[in-house]
């Protein structure tokens, strides 16, 4: 299952950062936000997650660019080699002061399955509601199944952007075994601005 070439991206959000459920990481791990020396890890996570790259660290510092850029919005679950999942606590004004984005969530191949990508979403969860951030959007492809099945977990819901994504979050739903009329009135939603 792929996203339609030039089709915008997937859109979730998640209605309210006030019942957050606690973060508790499984044995042989720990959570913290970026540190200096952090950056190869980030970019290789990153490059490994996504189709952009591959980057060099100093691609990292391009995010000090960025407005939305402060260290404690990037978290990291670590074990005792480093990081292995990554996802940010994004802020961007043109969506509202109390919205939140979850963005660059990627996890090291070695360690998928142990649920530590919806875990270090979650952290950057805690870290928008910490900032005062009352809801929480993303964007995701149709093929990232495994990821939209954590969203979905962590009470993201499909917010439309395009008409096409009606069928699309239909294909997305079922493959991730969920009952597409759970989401009936999601699906029937007046279309929302995009988010780029």
């Amino acid at each position: 299952m792929a996203s339609l070439l030039g089709a915008p991206q997937l859109v979730m959000q998640r209605p309210t950062l006030t019942d957050l459920p606690t973060l508790v990481l499984p044995d042989g791990y720990r959570l913290r936000h970026f540190e200096p020396g952090d950056e190869a890890a980030w970019v290789r996570l990153s490059d490994a997650a996504f189709d952009d790259g591959p980057h060099e660290p100093s691609w990292f510092y391009e995010r000090f660019g960025d407005l939305a850029f402060e260290a404690r919005r990037v978290w990291f679950v670590v074990d005792d080699h480093g990081p292995v999942a990554t996802a940010a606590a994004w802020h961007r004004p043109k969506w509202g002061a109390d919205t939140g984005y979850l963005h660059w969530v990627a996890a090291d191949a070695a360690h998928r399955g142990r649920g530590l990508g919806l875990l270090v979403s979650l952290a950057a969860m805690w870290e928008m509601a910490r900032e005062g951030r009352r809801s929480a959007l993303l964007q995701t492809d149709d093929f990232r199944v495994p990821a939209v099945r954590a969203y979905l977990t962590l009470g993201y819901r499909p917010r439309l952007v395009d008409e096409n994504q009606r069928e699309r979050w239909r294909a997305v739903l079922a493959a991730c075994g969920r009952d597409v009329d759970s989401f009936a009135a999601d699906l029937a939603a007046p279309l929302n601005p995009p988010l780029d």
